[in-house]
């Protein structure tokens, strides 16, 4: 491996609690039982931060990223408190993008006002759907009306930078319901829309016990005629599940797709982080007592990723964009030369699963990604 400059950097900050846990839910999310130990935990993704701050090797946030779980359960005070605390002891860029996660369950509109004022840029809210029956369905604590509402008291909380999360393939949806749920989200005009499909994952209440879910032919119909939708009504596709107007596509999100480095703080948080020529991962205990356990170290595990797994790690995030990435990001992100994956490349072309003279999925390679990511393993 040749040595090669840092990559991008972004910060996670995990939030494990939720009001209630979603059936198909597979995040490290655990349901508040009496009142969240926020004081505490916000000291200890201090304390995380400080003991990894020396991975950051003096290099700039350019985003910060409030997952969870619902970090909107959170005070304003425990937000700003962080926020404080980052941009005093780490540099920050200019224009840092700082997005939080919101259920619309959880807001109101002195909290949102405040989590603006705090530093909050750009705000992310749960939707899933408008309709009431498949939020029932998907366990959501929210109804309809709760949705539209929260994104109206976003915008008058001042924030001009919203993404909204919305699902397809929905318990017993038909095609016209999932479009119409779209042309909702698309009718509110935000800068970002999520739209992705709802799959079943593994140690979920989904997966022991399966819901009606539409059939294939369905789904597909539902994707192809939602994506000409966003794209008539000027949402450009840049990932397989996200859809931007101009130049307002997340960059946090972009950066883990182009294989940029992230620091994770918080239970269960991940990391991925260059260092010395190697990229190493690392990640936090992910159940929120060991991780505000004082006697614990934060850091449950830690590996170097062996140079042999770098293309296929870097090529699972790359060919999820639409437009791909070009040769030389492969070798500036891993440090590897190109030729080791030549012949794989060729015959990827060869399947018409890759595009010529760049490392960017076809069409049909986007529609069958899992066997296009087979032909580099």
């Amino acid at each position: 491996m040749h040595k090669h400059e840092l990559p991008p950097l972004s910060l996670y900050i995990h939030i494990p609690w939720c009001v209630k846990k979603c059936p198909y839910c597979d995040f490290n999310s655990h349901k508040q039982t009496g009142d969240l130990p926020e004081e505490q935990y916000i000291e200890q993704l201090i304390r995380d931060f400080e003991k990894d701050k020396n991975l950051l090797q003096n290099h700039s946030i350019q985003s910060i990223f409030f997952g969870g779980g619902t970090p909107s359960l959170l005070s304003v005070a425990s937000i700003e408190k962080l926020l404080i605390y980052l941009n005093k002891n780490t540099s920050l860029t200019a224009d840092c993008e700082i997005t939080l996660e919101a259920n619309p369950g959880t807001v109101d509109e002195k909290k949102f006002a405040g989590f603006c004022k705090a530093g909050i840029n750009r705000l992310s809210i749960g939707i899933q759907s408008f309709s009431n029956q498949s939020l029932i369905d998907l366990g959501r604590i929210h109804d309809g009306k709760q949705a539209l509402s929260a994104y109206e008291i976003a915008r008058k909380a001042g924030f001009n930078n919203i993404n909204l999360d919305l699902m397809f393939g929905l318990p017993n949806q038909s095609i016209a319901s999932a479009l119409h749920d779209l042309k909702q989200a698309i009718n509110l005009d935000p800068e970002h829309i999520s739209w992705y499909q709802l799959t079943i994952e593994t140690n979920t209440y989904f997966y022991k016990f399966p819901p009606p879910l539409p059939e294939d032919d369905l789904l597909w119909t539902m994707q192809t005629e939602g994506q000409k939708l966003l794209k008539h009504s000027g949402y450009h596709q840049y990932e397989i599940s996200a859809y931007a107007k101009t130049n307002l596509q997340c960059r946090h999100n972009i950066n883990y797709w182009t294989f940029g480095d992230y620091l994770g703080i918080g239970a269960g948080a991940h990391s991925k982080i260059t260092q010395n020529d190697n990229i190493i991962r690392q990640w936090k205990y992910k159940q929120p007592n060991d991780y505000l356990d004082p006697e614990k170290s934060f850091t449950a595990g830690k590996s170097i990723i062996p140079e042999k797994d770098l293309p296929l790690e870097f090529l699972l995030n790359t060919l999820r964009l639409i437009d791909g990435v070009d040769y030389a990001l492969f070798e500036k992100r891993t440090g590897l030369p190109l030729h080791i994956i030549e012949k794989s490349i060729a015959n990827a072309e060869q399947k018409q699963l890759l595009c010529k003279n760049r490392l960017q999925a076809t069409p049909q390679g986007l529609q069958f990604l899992n066997d296009l990511l087979q032909l580099f393993q």
